[in-house]
């Protein structure tokens, strides 16, 4: 019976039992592809991603003095502030990193530009001291077109600053010979790192993309590693399944997806709360493909129990010897209530080194038991090559794709419904297609700013008091190399609302035919394209030249629904 929480407990005892007569543990630590796949090409593929395992070793052995190497000169040359260009695996665990940890004293500030809306670019450029700012260009494959404009769009305002040599503000992280490689080196970049090339985007928090920011704050990134190895001992090939943290976890995850519970709402202590951010990225991209799924919910409040449909499992991710707090007192009206909650506990902050590879192991054993192969993102690619068409259309005619709103009506425009004779009616017919297992989707391509995230935020209460629907919000581009993959690849339980805004102030990427204003809405239209083509439901809205205004007005229009 979906949602049946006594069925789901009694799954996972009997999915235990299951991953010990498939010897899981083993095979995995084996790089055994078989565990996911009995077709030898797809095979092939899997055990070109599965260099996590061993990542930590080699960088214990190896990569910390390089790391270290680094982060002390440029310390000592006066650098104040770093910058990470990236996207999706690039760049979450240094985003995790920056707001859990700060700066370490006499360390550098760090930053993470991971959005082509050009208020954000700006922000960032605005916000450091050009002269005296080490720039980060993170990218596994060495092509993706963010981190390339941002590289662009740097490396000019850096030259313009009058720096004699620009190439000493800039590092790259990213696989051996691949094309942002050959540029670090044409460009004369202070240093390199290679990463190794059978590590997955989203599985590299603890190889160098996660760990040379890290020493960058002044981390300590030995102890970080320490606490990362110690949990790999504990998931090692000769642990048995019931005594193997990430398996045990692997097989909650999967087991109450398969009953129901799909909705993987994560309840993170409040000194490190952004860990969803990075938890999302990898459940969402690993397991949401061939019509599966496990939904992560980051970043809800907690509310009472009758809030919530039967479709949740919590994870409550707590640090030991502090006050549970506000969290408690819902977490235990939840269980009481028969929510099933998986609780976590971490010594300190630092053990997010180890969260990093529990999950990376759960998120492995999960997809092994859901049939689907947690390594590759095929659906991710849908939305670059639509967004890559439609700017190749710009170039050619000098505009995006015209389109007609279904309504106006002050500040906000609305494009994929019909037949409707106001936008509050639209609204409500829109989301009176919310069924059972149903999640609302925000899909937000504007910047991520405290105000904007304040606003999007009493929209997303808005609608899960109004729906009782689980809710995400992303803000586009991220979202497109994380939980982009999910919602054209996973079930078709996603009712997706898209926020657009007028670019107000544009910025032109440096030897582009476009600008970051045309680069962000070309990504929008061509994700809402991929949707629509996977069968979603999808409304845009459109909120105008002022969009903190157009909020407000969508807000007021939402909260009529309740």
């Amino acid at each position: 019976m979906p949602g049946d929480q006594n069925s789901a407990e009694t799954a996972v005892s009997g999915t235990l039992d299951k991953l010990a007569q498939a010897d899981a543990g083993r095979r995995l630590w084996q790089k055994d592809a078989g565990l996911w796949s009995d077709d030898p090409q797809v095979q092939a593929t899997i055990r070109n991603r599965l260099g996590w395992l061993n990542v930590v070793a080699d960088m214990r052995r190896s990569g910390i003095d390089e790391i270290n190497a680094l982060a002390t000169a440029v310390r000592a040359e006066g650098y104040t502030d770093a910058v990470v260009l990236g996207m999706g695996g690039s760049s979450l665990c240094p985003d995790v990193c920056r707001a859990t940890f700060g700066t370490a004293p006499g360390w550098l500030r760090l930053h993470v530009l991971d959005s082509t809306h050009p208020r954000a670019v700006r922000a960032v450029a605005d916000a450091v001291d050009l002269e005296r700012t080490l720039f980060i260009v993170s990218s596994k494959s060495g092509t993706t077109g963010e981190s390339n404009a941002f590289f662009q769009y740097f490396w000019d305002v850096v030259s313009r600053e009058g720096v004699a040599s620009p190439g000493a503000n800039f590092i790259a992280i990213t696989d051996p010979g691949t094309p942002l490689d050959d540029d670090a080196i044409a460009h004369g970049f202070r240093y390199v790192f290679r990463n190794p090339a059978d590590i997955g985007g989203r599985y590299s928090a603890l190889s160098f993309f996660g760990l040379v920011p890290m020493a960058l704050l002044g981390m300590d990134v030995a102890d970080f590693l320490a606490r990362a190895a110690a949990m790999a001992r504990r998931c090692g090939p000769e642990v048995a399944a019931t005594a193997n943290p990430g398996s045990v976890l692997g097989a909650q995850l999967a087991s109450y997806a398969q009953h129901g519970r799909d909705k993987l709402t994560l309840v993170c202590a409040p000194e490190i709360a952004t860990l969803g951010w990075w938890l999302e990225q990898l459940v969402a991209e690993s397991l949401g493909k061939q019509g599966i799924g496990v939904i992560p919910i980051e970043g809800e409040t907690l509310e009472t129990p009758e809030t919530y449909a039967n479709d949740r499992v919590f994870v409550h991710i707590a640090l030991a010897n502090t006050e549970l707090g506000e969290q408690e007192q819902p977490l235990r009206a939840l269980e009481e209530a028969a929510h099933p909650v998986i609780r976590l506990e971490l010594g300190d902050p630092l053990d997010l080194g180890q969260e990093f590879f529990r999950w990376e192991v759960a998120t492995a054993i999960a997809g092994h038991l859901l049939d689907v192969n947690p390594f590759d993102e095929p659906n991710v690619q849908e939305s670059k090559d639509n967004t890559a068409a439609l700017l190749e259309s710009f170039q050619e005619t000098g505009a995006l794709p015209g389109e007609e709103p279904a309504i106006s009506a002050g500040p906000l425009s609305l494009y994929g419904v019909s037949g409707v004779q106001s936008v509050s009616n639209a609204l409500r017919g829109f989301f009176a297609q919310i069924g059972a297992g149903d999640y609302v989707s925000l899909m937000t391509y504007l910047p991520q700013d405290n105000a904007t995230q304040h606003r999007v935020n009493a929209i997303r209460d808005s609608l899960r008091g109004a729906t009782r629907a689980a809710t995400t919000v992303g803000y586009g581009p991220r979202f497109l190399h994380s939980t982009g993959q999910l919602h054209k690849g996973g079930p078709n339980t996603a009712v997706c609302l898209q926020l657009t805004a007028d670019i107000a102030e544009d910025l032109p990427i440096p030897g582009a035919p476009y600008s970051f204003g045309t680069f962000i809405q070309a990504q929008a239209l061509g994700d809402r394209r991929s949707l629509q083509r996977h069968g979603r439901r999808v409304l845009r809205v459109h909120l105008g030249p002022a969009y903190m205004g157009g909020l407000a007005t969508l807000g007021r229009a939402l909260a009529d629904l309740c």
